[in-house]
């Protein structure tokens, strides 16, 4: 009787050490649930701050505020820029892009980059934005992020008037030695239509060429021809005959920067003010901006 008394106590002692075991396991499971869901928590938290940290910090309008500095890389282009007598960057690109820093509230340094490594120096922050008759094409679209167009252009055959009359079609062109800027929209043309020719490191550079007889024609924007050759200009006995395109300007800032709807806002106001067709007068490319 006593051995049967024993084997059922050890039999209850066995069962309560179970119970009470699978208890503490089931608690333990839940602290460790509650902890592992604590730390996903605080790092869902940390990595939300991370990266509203992260898009704060790669914001262009803070960091240009922040340095108190728009760098705006460009090339010697009238008549969008350019220098007065007195050095200063004058056209119609660069005042506005002045007007553009007094919306900012900071100030505006120009510096002059080999164009066809524009959206390098766009990339690395050597500058902060490429604003010089830039054509918006898939190159510069894939690179960078590029406001609304404001202007139209288009790319065009620039030879002596006295040689005018035998290139009026782009088939009479074959046979040539162009000059063309590196990088630039009229070089993209000449590859089209599979034409040779040498690069220069600005559309100023390409004229000269062909003043100087070293090219029988060069590819400029029509802009720029506007303003720079036929009478009365620099250039009085060249002129222009082919068309090769239509295109669009704009301005180009980095991937994803928040500068693009700042300018885009900003030109609105401008137009809409009209300061940006008492600019575009002052330089002869009036019939080119877009309405706005």
């Amino acid at each position: 009787m006593k051995k049967l008394i024993f084997l059922v106590l050890a039999l209850v002692l066995c069962l309560s050490l179970a119970a009470c075991g699978g208890a503490g396991n089931e608690t333990a499971d839940s602290a460790d649930s509650a902890d592992t869901a604590g730390s996903a928590q605080n790092n869902a938290d940390n990595g939300q701050n991370t990266s509203d940290d992260g898009q704060a910090a790669e914001s262009d309008l803070q960091y240009i505020k922040d340095k108190g500095t728009l760098i705006v890389g460009m090339t010697d282009f009238a008549p969008m820029d350019y220098r007065d007598e007195s050095g200063e960057w004058i056209g119609f690109d660069a005042d506005m892009a002045k007007a553009f820093g007094e919306y900012l509230g900071v100030d505006v340094e120009f510096l002059e980059i080999t164009w066809s490594s524009k959206l390098m120096e766009l990339d690395t922050k050597g500058i902060d934005v490429i604003w010089n008759g830039m054509t918006i094409n898939d190159e510069v679209k894939n690179g960078a992020s590029v406001s609304e167009p404001y202007c139209l252009n288009g790319q065009v055959v620039v030879l002596p008037i006295d040689k005018a009359e035998d290139y009026q079609t782009v088939e009479s062109l074959s046979g040539l030695n162009f000059a063309v800027e590196d990088g630039s929209a009229g070089a993209e043309q000449l590859d089209l239509l599979g034409l040779s020719y040498i690069g220069k490191t600005t559309q100023a550079d390409a004229l000269m060429e062909v003043a100087s007889g070293a090219s029988d024609a060069c590819v400029i924007d029509l802009l720029m021809a506007g303003a720079m050759i036929g009478e009365g200009t620099s250039y009085p006995d060249l002129t222009y005959t082919v068309q090769l395109n239509s295109e669009e300007y704009g301005v180009a800032f980095r991937t994803g920067s928040d500068l693009v709807d700042q300018f885009n806002t900003f030109w609105k106001e401008a137009y809409d003010a009209g300061t940006v067709m008492e600019t575009a007068t002052t330089y002869g490319v009036q019939e080119s901006v877009i309405e706005k």
